[in-house]
């Protein structure tokens, strides 16, 4: 049989949908404006579709330069919350509606700086991933189940950018264009595996749980390249230099690889440049930024070299150290956790999920280290309460555990 054309090929995929059903609205940037949205908003029915576009790598921080949403009687909405202090009204308007987000975690720290915070929530990705779809991502799942594929671009775009392009509107809309109809099949689904009453508690655990931040004084250590770093002093110019590119970064309002790569703060806390054509010939410390910053970057060297304050090589955690090394140090919870790991694997195939949402690995390894003094189905259960596993995957995953903590595999000790 003859090869099928290209285009014959193209034939046969779901067609592509490039622009909402209503066309792209203007975007809301007045008070008079909002207020029509939040009127609007109000006077709608059901839930309400969510989305939000930031300018990761591009502006300092994780605020929203974009908020979409949709609901039925009400239509498609565009907002720019860089004129607005709050989005109070909007979420005034949306009293008692549940929100359908894809990938809620991303967006609702944001929309929580804007005043925004659903009181019901319906995440896409989660409960993709509960339902067993093997890709969870938007345009993935929208093709799987509706049949239709999203004109998906602009994903790494400067979302600060003023005016936004056509294009990148566009791109915006569409998010929220399907996502109502997206949770229609998704909770048949659910509800076809008798997982809906799963999925509920796991969407009430991401809509109320804050999970723990890195405090600010600790955050450079998550530096790229840190582990190049081999000595208590040079981490302290390393901390000093990061500190120094930070404040400037919040000051301009960039983000702080715009200003200074990583490579270029490890590079100088190895080789400690004390002039400015030291610094200059240091790698990554190039551009208007370096020169121009060079006394600043100097200062914040010379703070390092000279601070009595100096960090510990290793933070300590307070969880267990990798799996990599228990088993030399624990061999006991490396036989453990591997018993514990495979038999969950083969429990979460049986229910069509994969592994890490049947049960987080942070809180198998957890529970692996540090069993309870007890080990019994009773133990357990309460020890993966503790540790923020919800009921439904206790109910499903506590018996596995205890038996695996009781008797792991004599095998795995060799």
């Amino acid at each position: 049989m003859p090869d099928c054309p290209a285009e014959d090929a193209e034939d046969t995929l779901p067609p592509l949908l490039t622009e909402p059903a209503e066309g792209v609205p203007f975007v809301i940037d007045t008070d008079r404006g909002l207020q029509r949205c939040a009127e609007a908003l109000a006077a709608g029915s059901g839930p309400v579709a969510v989305d939000a576009e930031r300018a990761s790598g591009f502006r300092y921080g994780q605020r929203a330069f974009l908020v979409q949403l949709k609901r039925a009687g009400s239509g498609l909405w565009l907002i720019d919350p860089e004129p607005f202090d709050t989005l109070a009204p909007i979420q005034q308007a949306l009293d008692g509606a549940e929100w359908i987000l894809h990938a809620a975690s991303q967006d609702l720290p944001c929309l929580a700086e804007l005043g925004m915070h659903p009181h019901r929530l319906f995440d896409t990705e989660l409960a993709a991933r509960m339902a067993g779809l093997p890709r969870v991502g938007l345009g993935a799942v929208v093709e799987t189940l509706l049949h239709v594929r999203l004109a998906k671009e602009h994903s790494a775009a400067d979302w600060s950018r003023r005016p936004l392009p056509k294009d990148w509107l566009r791109y915006a809309a569409l998010d929220v264009e399907l996502l109502v109809e997206l949770r229609t099949e998704l909770t048949r689904m659910l509800d076809e595996q008798g997982k809906h009453s799963w999925a509920e508690e796991e969407f009430e655990h991401l809509r109320t749980h804050r999970p723990p931040t890195v405090p600010r004084k600790d955050r450079w250590r998550k530096t790229s390249g840190i582990n190049k770093v081999k000595s208590p002093r040079r981490l302290a110019v390393l901390r000093e230099l990061w500190r120094a590119r930070d404040h400037l970064a919040e000051r301009r309002d960039v983000a702080p690889g715009h200003i200074l790569p990583d490579s270029a703060l490890v590079a100088a806390a190895a080789a400690v440049p004390r002039t400015v054509p030291e610094l200059l010939a240091t790698p990554g410390f190039h551009g208007r930024a370096a020169k121009r910053e060079a006394p600043r970057w100097l200062r914040a060297i010379k703070a390092g070299s000279s601070s009595e304050d100096l960090p510990e090589l290793q933070r300590r955690s307070a969880g267990p150290p990798p799996p990599r090394a228990w088993k030399d140090r624990n061999p006991l919870a490396y036989r453990r956790y591997r018993t514990a790991r495979d038999w969950l694997a083969a429990r979460a195939e049986e229910l069509a999920m994969m592994p890490e949402t049947l049960l987080t690995p942070a809180v198998l390894k957890q529970l692996c280290w540090e069993p309870p003094a007890q080990i019994d189905l009773d133990a357990v259960a309460g020890r993966l309460a503790e540790l923020g596993a919800r009921r439904w995957q206790i109910d499903r995953t506590a018996a596995v555990v205890t038996v695996a903590l009781l008797d792991p595999d004599p095998l795995e000790a060799s």
